[in-house]
């Protein structure tokens, strides 16, 4: 509506939108935000994906984002559409993803008043996101947009939360830009280089055995190539996190793969023999850092656009603080050309005498097999996503990923149903890719109404669950921990998978045994479109190495300690 050179909040929102480029968003109406999504009708920028659960909306949202490196919308109604995104959102802000969330809200003059479907959303987001606004006049939406998408998007990126009451999305205003912001640039620009470079470079050129520490902050800084340089040029090993994974090549010679709880033993090793450890843009979490025993004899140095990550968990001895591809670019210059061939040697040695291993005796799929042999079959050019749990762990271990933004996982907060999602929001984004949900049959139940999605919209998603009848991790924790008391991990029922996907009109397979893998591959990657297949897989099969939770890297558990174990 257009009156007087005036226009509804809800015009504006969707104007904004699009001169902000945002092509696509996933969402689903209610009472609330329906004057909002009646002016989205009118839209020919944006593509609206109607989903079928909201958690998968902003899911799917995280999944773009993080596939794209673009910023990615969700939407919702008011009150439990809004609180199906609090998943989501905690998810995003864990992870640096950044995400924005628009929400119907009731009308002002009821807030507070317990109105049909009425919930805080505002005061319930603020500790799991960046910025959130209770817009309470449509004079003040362009600001607000503004503000919460440079939020987004700024330093270390996450989500950001816009409350849209009904009636200021019917109110009219004439404010299509804001004069100005309410916050400190700070908060959104990209900070110079803060810290003494060449006594940074200096240390590293010093070290006989330096360890590259790469994490999630590589990726949103768009980092990889530089990084790259820095490894080659030092002749530098490098691990990931989790989060990191893809940020360094992992085909590439001096890669030791993921690092933590669950990475390789030689990535793990190599983090107690080093004597120079240099974090980039990585969190130190429990998961890979145990305080006072890790990498306790080395020089740790950090570098990271986020200050609160300096000394948070583990003290360090040099930090620079700014974007990560700006530091590595300032520090190159003064990085030596080293050999460094004991070190290297040495890392060799790790990898020779402590590979991953696991037991393909038997007739039973091994999920490490399977996922080895899809890896040459999709020659390592996908993107994967996966939910949490076991075969996380294994697709991070047995996927080799050569380049970033094709890792798709639910690292910080561990949220089971983000896998199918994001899967699809990644498909949006870079449709030439082929995408590959990877789940459990714990996960994928989360989210499994997903299926509907892909359906209407002809994506091709492939999907694989490994299915053990078992909250498979939870299980290997019961075995391990609790002496085998296996309290509700083990499904008393699953549904037929195959049955479920044919239902959505996406062709199902099962395979039950490993002289089927090849067949089942040739399956689920016969043409472009969807398709699922579920993998029946023991449920004895656990995830090896293993740092056992509050230890640190050297009471590691290897395969073969386990065998050994056993007997």
């Amino acid at each position: 509506m257009n009156i007087d050179g005036k226009i509804t909040g809800a015009r504006l929102l969707v104007e904004l939108l699009e001169e902000r480029g945002v092509d696509i968003a996933f969402g689903y109406p209610g009472g609330a935000i329906l004057p909002f999504y009646d002016e989205l009708y009118h839209s020919k920028k944006i593509q609206h994906i109607l989903v079928r659960h909201e958690q998968g909306a902003i899911h799917m949202a995280e999944g773009y984002a993080r596939a794209t490196g673009k910023l990615g919308v969700c939407i919702a109604t008011s009150g439990p559409g809004a609180t199906n995104l609090v998943t989501g959102l905690a998810d995003a802000k864990m992870d640096s993803i950044p995400v924005l969330a628009i929400t119907g809200q009731v009308s002002t003059s009821v807030i507070g008043t317990d109105a049909f479907q009425e919930a805080d959303i505002y005061g319930i987001t603020i500790p799991i996101t960046k910025y959130n606004a209770l817009m309470k006049s449509a004079d003040d939406i362009a600001r607000h947009f503004e503000e919460a998408t440079k939020i987004a998007m700024g330093g270390r990126p996450g989500p950001v939360l816009i409350d849209f009451p009904k009636d200021v999305q019917l109110q009219l205003t004439n404010i299509r830009k804001a004069d100005k912001l309410k916050i400190a640039s700070h908060h959104y620009e990209r900070p110079k280089v803060i810290g003494n470079v060449e006594e940074f470079a200096e240390a590293l050129n010093r070290a006989k055995k330096p360890l590259l520490y790469v994490g999630g902050g590589a990726i949103n800084s768009f980092a990889a190539a530089e990084i790259k340089l820095l490894a080659e040029a030092g002749n530098i090993p490098v691990t990931t996190t989790l989060m990191g994974i893809g940020a360094f090549p992992g085909t590439h010679e001096l890669s030791v793969g993921m690092l933590g709880m669950h990475g390789t033993a030689y990535a793990n090793k190599a983090i107690v023999e080093c004597d120079y450890l240099l974090n980039l843009g990585a969190r130190f979490d429990d998961r890979v850092a145990k305080v006072g025993e890790f990498a306790e004899t080395a020089v740790r140095a950090h570098i990271d656009i986020d200050k609160a990550e300096f000394n948070k968990r583990i003290d360090v001895d040099y930090v620079l603080h700014g974007d990560l591809k700006d530091c590595i670019r300032e520090i190159l210059p003064f990085v030596k050309k080293i050999e460094r061939k004991e070190w290297i040697d040495q890392i060799k040695s790790f990898k020779k005498e402590h590979p991953l291993q696991y037991d393909n005796t038997g007739d039973a799929i091994r999920p490490q097999e399977f996922l080895e042999k899809m890896y040459k079959k999709t020659k390592g050019e996908a993107i994967v996503s996966t939910d949490v749990g076991q075969h996380q762990m294994w697709a991070a271990q047995y996927y080799i990923f050569d380049e970033p933004n094709n890792w798709l996982t639910s690292g910080g907060l561990g949220t089971m149903g983000y896998g199918l999602p994001a899967a699809i929001g990644a498909k949006f984004g870079r449709p030439d890719k082929t995408v590959i949900c990877i789940s459990g049959d714990g996960s994928i139940q989360m989210n499994i109404q997903e299926l509907a999605t892909i359906s209407m919209y002809k994506l091709g998603v492939k999907i694989v669950i490994f299915n053990n009848n078992f909250l498979g991790m939870v299980r290997q924790w019961q075995e391990l921990f609790y002496e085998e008391r296996f309290s509700e991990s083990e499904w008393n029922y699953n549904p037929n998978f195959v049955k479920v996907a044919e239902a959505y009109d996406i062709p199902g397979m099962k395979i039950e045994s490993k002289d089927q893998i090849d067949k089942g591959l040739e399956f689920l990657f016969k043409d472009d479109k969807a398709a699922l297949i579920e993998v029946m897989i023991p449920a004895e099969e656990k995830v090896f190495p293993m740092i056992p939770a509050g230890l640190s890297q050297k009471e590691m558990i290897e395969f073969k300690d386990h065998l050994k174990m056993k007997k």
